[in-house]
């Protein structure tokens, strides 16, 4: 059995127009959603041991504004390729994962088609589809190894948005 969190990076930051778009930083809600996306992934036992982000700053502040809340130190593997990946290059990603319980964090438009394509029943919610900032899959795979994951296979445990959190 194999878990993946699914995230897309929290609300980024648009203040200076002339910065390169793999160089902005999330802003203040940003940071908030993803504090609190740590605390809901710690309180229901949603914790990775391997996080494949992508090289971009807003999801490298992501997983710094979640990380604090898991217990334990996960793995971060930086990858470049998941910068704007699609939903082909974010299984070979994926395919290469080697603990059982990996969080993927990455951007849309491809976040959400991948996560369409993965579940093999779509969650009721109605921000699935856009897969909005913030947003967070969790699933599980019947495999043994990563390199067996496909499409269509993942069996949905949970599915939430930043604002679904907010107190």
């Amino acid at each position: 059995m194999k878990r993946l969190i699914l995230t897309r990076h929290a609300k980024s930051s648009w203040d200076d127009p002339l910065m390169a778009d793999h160089d902005r930083p999330l802003n203040a809600r940003g940071k908030a959603a993803a504090a609190d996306l740590g605390q809901w992934l710690a309180s229901r036992g949603y914790v990775p041991e391997e996080v494949l982000c992508s090289d971009a700053l807003r999801t490298r502040n992501t997983f710094s504004g979640v990380a604090p809340a898991l217990p334990g130190a996960p793995v971060l593997e930086l990858k470049p390729s998941l910068y704007h990946a699609g939903p082909d290059v974010m299984m070979a990603v994926l395919r290469q994962a080697k603990a059982d319980c990996v969080m993927m964090i990455g951007h849309n438009p491809g976040i959400a088609e991948f996560a369409h394509r993965l579940v093999s029943k779509t969650p009721i919610s109605p921000d699935f589809r856009r897969y909005p900032t913030g947003a967070t899959l969790v699933v599980e795979f019947g495999i043994e190894d990563w390199a067996e994951v496909g499409f269509g296979q993942a069996v949905t445990l949970d599915f939430v948005v930043p604002r679904e959190l907010a107190a």
